[in-house]
């Protein structure tokens, strides 16, 4: 089925534990498995994608292979959805290595790094997409804990890969960072979630012109609400449910349609373009 013609679902959202796992979903998210078509914007550059297991990650694994570049999938330890993704890969015809472990560490970042280009040689481009997110109704209600898991993963562990990655990437490669409409339009009830979403916003302008004399360009995606695994895991059941009806579009996107965002920004179809935002987001406006 094509994007332009998708009908607005219905969620049953069974309620998963974080992170979630996507056989469980219910619909299955569209991840561009039958869909997506190649052409070769990516033939022969390699990429290291956070969170590569499911969702988002997982579409941009898929669309990156199908464009012909080999893809190295870093997740928390949901070894059956790396897997599949990895299994999907190698349907395009394109390498992948799956590399467990928690990026909040950053001796794992580092070695994360050192890992792709032992078996690579470089990196091309580096998606940091990764994320932790909570619900919660009050800032009493999150521990000092959560904040700082928060922070680690969606923002600390992206300066860890960045530094350790760029000494390895040549004139010509790209960082793409997922930030969120939530940068712009924060939901009181995932407070922590949003301030790491800005932050990752600010980062992505400051180091695109840090990295500019060096030919490595540096942008960001900014998904609205979409249908991946921390949905059901993380938000209450009857938010799941009624995921992305508020949008413009009246219905939360699927991982398929944000593919076409990161190929831009990871091939020579955005070779102008660093520094940049581009918003996903079913219409919703961001300020």
């Amino acid at each position: 089925m094509s994007n332009e013609s998708r009908p607005t679902p219905s969620y049953a959202a069974p309620q998963q534990e974080p992170p979630g796992l996507t056989k469980l979903m219910d619909p299955l998210p569209d991840h561009g498995e039958e869909t997506y078509r190649g052409a070769g914007h990516l033939t022969g550059k390699v990429a290291l994608i956070t969170g590569g297991d499911s969702g988002i990650g997982r579409a941009v694994a898929i669309a990156f292979a199908r464009e012909g570049a080999d893809v190295v999938i870093s997740y928390l330890s949901e070894n059956e959805d790396a897997e599949e993704t990895a299994d999907w890969v190698r349907k395009a015809g394109q390498r992948a290595v799956v590399i467990a472990g928690d990026i909040k560490s950053e001796d794992h970042c580092i070695g994360l790094v050192e890992a792709a280009v032992g078996e690579f040689g470089r990196i091309d481009v580096l998606v940091n997409n990764a994320a932790f997110q909570r619900s919660r109704k009050s800032m009493y209600e999150i521990s000092t804990e959560e904040w700082l898991e928060t922070f680690q993963t969606n923002i600390h562990a992206m300066f860890f890969l960045c530094k350790a990655v760029v000494p390895h990437m040549a004139q010509g490669s790209a960082i793409i960072n997922t930030t969120s409409i939530q940068s712009r339009q924060p939901s009181p009830e995932l407070l922590a979630y949003a301030a790491t979403k800005g932050a990752i916003s600010n980062f992505t302008a400051g180091l695109a012109q840090m990295l500019a004399e060096k030919g490595i360009r540096v942008n960001a995606v900014a998904p609205g609400p979409i249908w991946t695994p921390l949905i059901p895991s993380t938000l209450p059941q009857e938010k799941a449910q009624a995921c992305g009806e508020k949008m413009p579009l009246a219905r939360a996107g699927q991982p398929a349609e944000l593919a076409g965002a990161y190929v831009l920004l990871a091939s020579g179809l955005g070779s102008y373009m660093t520094g940049a935002v581009i918003p996903v987001t079913g219409g919703s406006i961001m300020i």
